[in-house]
C-alpha cells in the first residue's frame, strides 16, 4: 500500500481528545493533525518524537494532515493508523502473499455476521468458507515482542467469541494480527492489560479458531505485508 500523498516529517507535541494532535512541521509551524488511532497508544505517543504526516488538500476535511507514522531513534517506524490495516490485508490477499489463506476464490469485506458485527473478510470458494478478522498489533514494552491489546478491548472479545461461533457451525474463522512494527520478530497477547481478552483469545484457541500473525515493510513512502512473525502465547 503506496500512500496517496508523500509524507512529510514533523515532531509530535501532544496527542489528546484520542484523535488529534499537535504537531511541529520542518519549517516551525504548528498544526493540529487527525490521528487515526482509538488506541492507548502506548509508547506511540511522547512528546518530542519524530513522525510522519500525510497532507491533504480534500476541502471536505477541516484537518489537512493526517498522522501516519512515527520514527524510532533506532530507525524503526511504526505505523499508528489501524484504519490501513484492512487495505494492507486486502492487498496481500489478492497478491497471494498469505500462504495459510490460499486456495480461496471470492474475497468479500465488511460482511455481517455474530451478534450486529461485520467480519473484515469472508473468504470463499474453497470447503469451508473463511471468517477472517484483521488486528493491528504495535505495542512494544520489550523489544522485540509486540503485544496485543494495548488497552482494554471488549469489542475485540466480542469478535473472538463471534469466530468461535463460526468454528461451531462448521466454518473456518482466523484472526490475523497485523504488525505494523518494524523489528518484531514475535507476538504475545498482553494479558496483564486485559485479562478478559486474554481470557477470550485462550476460549477461541480451544474452540478452533486460527491465529496468525504478519509483519510489515513500513517507509514513508509504502506499508506491505512481508513476513509471518511467530505467535508463541504464554499464560
Amino acid at each position: 500500500m503506496r500512500f496517496d500523498t508523500p509524507l512529510i516529517p514533523a515532531v509530535l507535541i501532544r496527542r489528546y481528545k484520542r484523535f488529534l494532535a499537535d504537531v511541529r512541521l520542518a519549517d516551525g509551524r504548528e498544526v493540529v493533525a487527525h490521528c487515526p488511532n482509538p488506541g492507548s497508544m502506548m509508547g506511540l505517543a511522547e512528546a518530542g518524537m519524530r513522525i510522519w504526516l500525510e497532507p491533504n488538500n480534500d476541502p471536505k476535511k477541516k484537518l489537512k494532515y493526517g498522522w501516519r507514522l512515527v520514527e524510532h531513534s533506532d530507525g524503526n517506524f511504526t505505523g499508528i493508523d489501524t484504519g490501513r490495516a484492512n487495505r494492507i490485508v486486502a492487498e496481500a490477499l489478492l497478491a497471494k502473499k498469505i500462504v495459510p489463506l490460499l486456495g480461496y476464490g471470492n474475497i468479500r469485506s465488511e460482511v455481517k455476521y455474530g451478534t450486529g458485527s461485520r467480519v473484515d473478510f469472508l473468504l470463499t470458494g474453497e470447503a469451508p468458507d473463511c471468517y477472517l478478522e484483521v488486528k493491528s498489533a504495535t505495542l512494544m514494552r520489550e523489544a522485540p515482542l509486540v503485544e496485543f491489546p494495548d488497552s482494554v478491548t471488549a469489542r475485540g472479545a466480542k469478535h473472538l467469541a463471534e469466530l468461535s461461533q463460526m468454528v461451531a457451525v462448521g466454518h473456518r474463522a482466523v484472526l490475523l494480527f497485523l504488525v505494523q512494527r518494524t523489528g518484531a520478530t514475535n507476538i504475545d497477547v498482553a494479558r496483564d492489560l486485559d485479562r478478559k481478552y486474554a481470557d477470550a483469545f485462550d476460549l477461541a484457541r480451544g474452540a478452533g479458531v486460527e491465529f496468525l500473525a504478519y509483519g510489515c515493510e513500513i517507509s514513508p513512502e509504502r506499508i506491505e505485508l512481508s513476513g509471518q512473525i511467530p505467535f508463541d502465547p504464554r499464560k
